[in-house]
């Protein structure tokens, strides 16, 4: 069954390389961390909800809107394959009413605060903005041509978006859902600015980040997802 119907539009992609003993106490009882080639990872990533429809019923209001959201990968094995997937440390959304579902159903760790986007195409350049506040405005810039490129086998960018599970960790459950979308396109990044306090929104695990260059800037185009509803695991 599908919980949720949308689409996931000009998703902008900070990813940066963990100490893996930093996410330990992150980690949801039968997963473990994913790595590519030998790094762990951690994405700071916006995007813009579009169309959403919530037990395929569309929602005046909540429609259209952004999030910005921290995570990491982990993998499951079950019956002999592996499932990859993320694990959020947060969700920002703009509306209490949007972090009050996914708190209260899929119990993800969802916060309100203001947001706003720009995107806008100038000659040959796409860019795209994201920013939120807590005690100061927080943002995230990109520009990237505007052409797509299709994903290549074995990257870094098929590593970051193929992941199609999301898992959650609440005390000593584990609930984990699917996320259903087509191979990704993405924009060539030609530069990128960031703003962000991420000791003050992610607490002092993730502070060393402040001081930490991102060790890639990806710019997917994104395309409709299906949230299927979840299950507890364990």
């Amino acid at each position: 069954m599908n919980f949720l119907q949308a689409e996931w539009r000009k998703l902008a992609i900070i990813n940066y390389e963990i100490d893996p003993e930093i996410l330990e106490k992150y980690i949801p009882e039968g997963t473990e961390l994913d790595f590519y080639h030998g790094k762990c990872y951690v994405s700071l990533v916006g995007f813009m909800f579009l169309n959403t429809r919530l037990l395929g019923f569309s929602i005046p209001f909540y429609r259209n809107f952004e999030e910005v959201n921290l995570r990491f990968y982990v993998k499951k094995k079950e019956k002999n394959i592996w499932k990859r997937g993320v694990v959020f440390i947060r969700e920002i959304v703009p509306k209490y009413a949007l972090s009050f579902v996914a708190n209260s159903f899929y119990k993800e760790n969802y916060k309100t605060m203001p947001m706003n986007s720009q995107i806008e195409v100038s000659g040959d350049e796409l860019n795209v903005k994201y920013a939120w506040k807590d005690k100061s405005w927080h943002s995230i810039q990109i520009t990237a041509e505007k052409s797509t490129l299709p994903m290549e086998n074995d990257s870094e960018f098929e590593f970051i978006t193929e992941h199609y599970y999301g898992f959650t960790k609440r005390e000593n459950k584990t609930s984990e859902y699917e996320v259903c979308h087509p191979k990704w396109d993405h924009y060539p990044v030609k530069e990128y600015h960031l703003d962000i306090d991420f000791k003050g929104l992610y607490g002092k695990d993730f502070g060393f980040l402040n001081g930490q260059t991102p060790i890639s800037v990806m710019l997917a185009e994104g395309s409709e997802i299906e949230v299927k509803t979840k299950k507890y695991i364990m």
